[in-house]
């Protein structure tokens, strides 16, 4: 297992040089720059931009250029942002627990209510229930989640019960504790809801397929025979192996911290991640666009690292072993 660790980690960091270099190569190959814009301003000198250029070494050849973000960012310095004109970690530090809050509440919603449902769609199989539960699914899964967005806002619009947008309210720093969480908490029901509802029709379908699939086969037949109950058959011998498949998803589920949830904070104005990699790519703010676009990778490698660790966990049959 450690072995298998090493060697996941040396792969690591080359997929994360070449998503680093290919990702600094398109914003370099795409005309024009942030700079552009600035030398419209004439507030702005054109000797304040040469300062710039030359402390970033953007006048350099790409691959100097490049050379320079590496060994920044093996320094821990993640460059500077030209649009906030703050330092890129600054930025990061302020949106990422943001997005956080978001997507580990979308993530407790959909494993919370997906897993559930695809059982009970399963054990009672081609009933109304199921047949319902399969419709509401397919309607989920097919509508873009921006526009369902869009139409709870309009209900919760005509409602009046809800935020309609943001993450605090105007009077949030004057409020107590207990009712800055509430608030925080009101904020975050249409865009938590509306971003686990895609996710959550397609892990009641697969969970639903895999139950069906485990029950079909012998070892169950023997465990009803030698007179087990219900319950055991179900929760202790089926839902276990039932649940395997699943925990490869958690690998894409830990990614989505950064860029799953970033249409739907557009949509309900959440200052999160998502937006801001949507305002450094159109400004090409270019150092805050590589930290963006490395954070992402790192969540996604350790995702599906982390998902390995729990199939072997959850799986003793799985193991890692040398082919020699």
């Amino acid at each position: 297992m450690f072995k298998h660790i090493l060697q996941r980690l040396c792969s690591s960091i080359l997929i994360l040089l070449a998503v680093s270099f290919f990702t600094f190569w398109l914003m370099h190959a795409t005309p024009g720059n942030f700079f552009d814009s600035l030398r419209l301003n004439p507030q702005i000198s054109q000797e304040t931009i040469d300062r710039y250029e030359k402390l970033y070494h953007l006048n350099d050849p790409f691959l100097v250029q490049y050379g320079h973000w590496l060994l920044n960012i093996l320094h821990g310095e993640w460059g500077y942002s030209f649009y906030y004109n703050v330092p890129v970690t600054h930025v990061l530090g302020s949106r990422l627990f943001n997005t956080f809050i978001l997507s580990f509440t979308s993530l407790i919603l959909t494993w919370g209510i997906g897993i559930p449902l695809g059982i009970w769609a399963a054990l009672r199989r081609n009933q109304w229930v199921d047949r319902m539960l399969s419709v509401l699914s397919f309607a989920a899964f097919s509508t873009p989640g921006f526009f369902l967005a869009v139409l709870v806002l309009y209900a919760a619009s005509r409602w009046g019960g809800l935020p309609l947008g943001g993450m605090h309210s105007p009077d949030y720093d004057d409020m107590s504790i207990v009712g800055k969480i509430w608030d925080t908490m009101l904020h975050l029901v249409i865009p938590a809801t509306v971003l686990s509802l895609s996710s959550m029709a397609s892990l009641q379908r697969i969970m639903r397929g895999n139950m069906l699939g485990v029950l079909r086969q012998q070892y169950i037949l023997a465990a009803r025979a030698k007179g087990l109950s219900e319950r055991v058959v179900i929760y202790r011998h089926a839902l276990r192996n039932a649940f395997n498949p699943l925990v490869t998803l958690l690998g894409y589920e830990f990614a989505a911290l950064l860029s799953g949830a970033a249409l739907i904070e557009i949509v309900c104005s959440w200052p999160g991640l998502g937006s801001l990699l949507l305002t450094a790519v159109r400004s090409k703010d270019v150092y805050l666009v590589m930290s963006s676009t490395l954070l992402a990778s790192v969540l996604l490698i350790v995702g599906n690292s982390l998902a390995d660790i729990l199939l072997i966990w959850v799986d003793p049959r799985i193991r890692y072993e040398d082919k020699n």
